[in-house]
């Protein structure tokens, strides 16, 4: 039954695979990565409970908050063109003119 599991999961990595490298937008390919991350997560669970190790859940997890701060910083770099912060007084300026 769990090897179904994992053969479902690693199914729709695929799917979402192809999805990242065919998507014809950049949204497009950050949510298939963003897919192919959670299912993961899934994966590794799925695997600790087969083997009987349930110290995957917590490798799971770490990996899960990982997935999500580097799709954050993935989409910052998007928005901004950097993962640096603007400059503090470039707000500032605009006011002043």
């Amino acid at each position: 039954m769990f090897l179904a599991t994992a053969f479902a999961i690693l199914f729709t990595v695929a799917l979402a695979l192809i999805r990242a490298f065919l998507g014809p937008t950049i949204h497009d390919r950050i949510l298939a990565v963003n897919v192919v991350g959670t299912k993961t997560v899934l994966m590794i669970a799925v695997v600790g409970f087969i083997v009987g190790r349930p110290e995957f859940i917590d490798i799971a997890i770490v990996y899960a908050l990982l997935n999500y701060i580097g799709i954050i910083a993935v989409l910052k770099v998007f928005e901004d063109g950097s993962l640096a912060a603007p400059p503090a007084d470039a707000s500032n300026d605009e006011g002043a003119s």
